[in-house]
């Protein structure tokens, strides 16, 4: 019976000069990407929201649920509008107020402040994107920490 033997250690012409290792890709995300990750997605939907406001179009994302019938007693998919709520608000003065979320709670953006005041509503998109590549390259990650503790905590009580 013949054997195969693979060399290993030979690399072919055409892949000679690319940059190679031996990283293995990791098996899940970290607490820290995944918050991050979460805290995007609801930007994102905010961005989209308030664009479709500006154009004055409506933005309502589709998710599916599963409910139990209650005539047969079996169970469907169902697909329905997600309901998302606007995280900015008028103020008295007329000026804008953006609050940042995460989850049900406010992130304090400066210490002591949780709201990003806006002059018109043309900025909220701008300003939308802004804070999303903030929470994205990891600028909000304390904060982020901070309110999913504090969120923790309220739960185990």
């Amino acid at each position: 019976m013949a054997t195969l033997t693979l060399n290993t250690t030979a690399v072919p012409a055409s892949l000679a000069n690319l940059n190679m290792s031996d990283v293995k890709k990791p098996t899940q995300q970290t607490a820290v990407q995944m918050r991050r990750n979460k805290l995007s997605k609801q930007l994102w939907e905010q961005v989209q929201l308030a664009t479709a406001l500006a154009n004055g179009s409506s933005f309502a994302p589709i998710r599916t649920r599963t409910i139990k019938d209650k005539l047969t007693g079996e169970r469907k998919t169902v697909e329905q509008p997600k309901r998302i709520k606007p995280w900015w608000f008028t103020a008295e003065d007329g000026s804008v107020c953006l609050q940042v979320r995460y989850g049900v709670q406010v992130l304090e953006i400066g210490k002591g402040k949780n709201t990003i005041t806006l002059t018109s509503k043309e900025q909220l998109v701008d300003t939308l994107n802004l804070v999303k590549q903030a929470a994205e390259s990891g600028e909000l990650d304390k904060q982020i920490a901070a309110v999913a503790t504090k969120a923790r905590l309220n739960r185990t009580k």
